[in-house]
């Protein structure tokens, strides 16, 4: 029929520790990440979290003079493995790229599902998934050149109340342990967020503040992308 709508399918669902509902959509070829029924993100909106990589790795490329021996990226937030192909496509081999996500059931969607839509991402051999909240992933020893966060819209607009302790000035000195010299720090935010920009300037960080784009043929760059490295 002309005009014909795809049917909007649900898929899977799980629920939170604190109650809230995580859902996995799908319409036609695009797939759809509910959270208490609102879109959480989408196949089709992938821009900022792609640029979130492509900062956050800007020194580790492939061929770059200033790319280490052996990259150690962490990703803070599966989400739909969007961030993890970007950096897997830029820093090469070898490389480790270890991802902290504290849901089993996006893991197993990104293994299932979605791997129609990216690939089976989480074979590869550079790939670590840690079923671990962040704040516990760190503190261990364990060095990066890069860590990319992506797990809240904003300070303000948490997943789950618990997701507060990722912008304490405690879990930020953690973060800066967990760096290695010249290694850098990149949070994707769904809004700008003056509450971030001062909490990881008190850090010690010097910030860049990128604008972002959710889809690339859109006008509005709602989404910022905070790019943090460490004061000389």
């Amino acid at each position: 029929m002309i005009g014909a709508v795809n049917p909007y399918i649900q898929l899977d669902k799980t629920t939170l520790p604190d109650g809230t509902v995580l859902s996995l959509h799908k319409q036609g070829a695009e797939f759809v990440m509910e959270y208490n029924g609102l879109e959480l993100m989408s196949t089709n909106l992938t821009c900022s979290e792609q640029m979130l990589a492509d900062l956050g790795c800007v020194d580790l490329l492939e061929g770059a003079t200033t790319r280490p021996e052996h990259p150690r990226v962490l990703i803070g937030g599966l989400g739909m493995g969007f961030t993890l192909k970007r950096v897997l496509e830029l820093v090469g081999s070898p490389a480790t790229v270890d991802v902290a996500e504290l849901m089993n059931r996006v893991i197993e969607w990104n293994r299932t599902y979605l791997v129609e839509h990216n690939g089976p991402l989480l074979e590869d051999a550079r790939t670590n998934v840690i079923l671990v909240d962040l704040f516990d992933c760190l503190g261990d020893g364990e060095r990066y050149d890069a860590i990319l966060i992506d797990i809240d819209d904003s300070p303000d607009a948490l997943i789950t109340e618990d997701n507060g302790k990722l912008y304490t000035p405690s879990f930020l000195k953690l973060l800066r342990e967990s760096l290695n010299p010249g290694g850098c720090l990149a949070y994707w935010m769904a809004v700008p967020s003056p509450k971030l920009e001062m909490a990881l300037k008190k850090a010690g960080f010097n910030l860049k503040e990128y604008p972002a784009k959710p889809h690339e043929e859109s006008e509005e760059t709602w989404h910022r992308i905070y790019l943090a490295r460490l004061s000389s």
